[in-house]
C-alpha cells in the first residue's frame, strides 16, 4: 500500500487523462479556452489536486492586476466556473488567464462579456492561471486601472 501512489504515478499518463478530458469537455480543451500548450488544463476537482491548492494558496497572495471578462464555462452546478480574462499587468504585459472559482448564483448571474475584475497571477509562473482578486482594496485597484490606461493613451 505504501508504494500505491509511486505505482500510480508511474502507470497513470496524465496526457490520456487529459485527452480523455478533452473528449468530455470539448469546451475545457486548451484551444476552446485561447491558451498555448503549456497550460496544465483544469482540474477535474481542485480540493483534491495538491496541485492545484498549492497554486490556490499561491494565488490568494499574488500581483494584481486587471482582468476583462471574455467568456465563461460552467464546469458543475455548485456552481464551479471556468473564468477566461484578457489580462494586463501592470508591468505592460498581456495575456489569456483563466480563473476557476466557486461563485454564488447571484455573482453568476451577474457576469457580463467585458466586465474588467481584479486578479491575481504569479508573477514568477505565469501560467494562465488567475484567481478573482475579491480582497483588493478600491484605492489599489483604481490606481492601477489609471496606469493601465495611462500607459494605453500614451
Amino acid at each position: 500500500m505504501f508504494g500505491w501512489k509511486k505505482k500510480l504515478n508511474g502507470l497513470f499518463d496524465f496526457d490520456q487523462f487529459n485527452d480523455l478530458t478533452v473528449q468530455l469537455r470539448p469546451d475545457l480543451s486548451r484551444e476552446s479556452l485561447g491558451v498555448g500548450p503549456d497550460f496544465p488544463g483544469v482540474a477535474p476537482n481542485p480540493l483534491l489536486s495538491s496541485d492545484a491548492r498549492k497554486r490556490n494558496a499561491e494565488l490568494r497572495t499574488g500581483a494584481l492586476a486587471l482582468g476583462v471578462l471574455v467568456d465563461w464555462r460552467e464546469v458543475n452546478s455548485n456552481p464551479r466556473v471556468v473564468l477566461m480574462f484578457d489580462v494586463e499587468t501592470a508591468g505592460g504585459r498581456s495575456f489569456r488567464g483563466i480563473a476557476d472559482e466557486d461563485l454564488t448564483i447571484t455573482e453568476l448571474t451577474r457576469l457580463a462579456p467585458g466586465q474588467t475584475l481584479p486578479v491575481r497571477y504569479r508573477l514568477a509562473v505565469m501560467d494562465h492561471y488567475v484567481a478573482l482578486a475579491r480582497d483588493a482594496d478600491p484605492a489599489h485597484v483604481q490606481q492601477l486601472s489609471d496606469e493601465i490606461a495611462s500607459r494605453k493613451r500614451a
